[in-house]
């Protein structure tokens, strides 16, 4: 692992500027986005790795589904083989009438 020592001041706003050797060692630029860890007396920063889904397939799916949606049809229910086999493949029991609790992201 590469070891870099530099130093940066905090100006009166809680802002500081990466030196240029860290920027270049963590591989970000304008725009990036950091992550920040405390533990203890040490700070740990990450660039933060942002996963954009990109699965023609999936995206196919989804394009279809809102299609749909925007058109006024109706979505049903999955077929029930194919709803069987991804609960076979998954490994877990789903009910699909239960509530959904906790915050959901869509």
């Amino acid at each position: 692992m590469q070891s870099i020592r530099e130093t940066a001041t905090l100006t009166s706003k809680g802002q500081l500027t990466l030196p240029k050797a860290i920027r270049k060692a963590l591989g970000v630029t304008t725009g990036s986005r950091l992550t920040f860890e405390f533990q203890g007396e040490h700070l740990i920063v990450r660039r933060l790795e942002e996963h954009k889904h990109r699965d023609p397939a999936i995206t196919h799916f989804l394009t279809l589904i809102a299609k749909n949606l925007h058109a006024g049809k109706r979505i049903g229910d999955l077929p029930e083989g194919l709803q069987k086999s991804m609960d076979t493949m998954l490994g877990i029991s789903v009910d699909l009438d239960e509530e959904i609790s906790g915050e959901v992201d869509l």
